[in-house]
């Protein structure tokens, strides 16, 4: 990965921070639920999850994903894999969110 798509991929990961996960009231990044972003010649390559295999909202996230990665300047198309391996927990959640969730610490 070159400085540019390490840049791209960090504009990407900035823009996801508007999907929000209706039921949690938090951004999908600090929600833990992207596992991956890669760039390929302006082609975006996304895997994300979601809380549970049966979460009602995992097609409105990832179509928020594609929508949004879409808009970054650079990328010309968005691929996104939802994947449940490994299981989101909640120890994926960003400190600050965590704890405004009401999750105690886990080790």
């Amino acid at each position: 990965m070159t400085i540019d798509e390490d840049d791209l991929v960090a504009q990407i990961t900035q823009a996801l921070k508007v999907v929000v996960d209706p039921e949690l009231g938090h951004n999908i990044v600090d929600l833990g639920f992207i596992y991956d972003v890669s760039i390929d010649d302006g082609a975006a390559h996304i895997t994300m999850t979601a809380t549970t295999r049966g979460c009602p909202a995992a097609s409105f996230l990832k179509e928020g994903v594609a929508n949004s990665a879409c808009l970054v300047p650079g990328v010309e198309s968005v691929d996104v894999t939802m994947t449940f391996e490994p299981a989101w927990q909640p120890s994926m959640i960003s400190p600050g969110v965590r704890s405004s969730l009401g999750f105690a610490e886990v080790n």
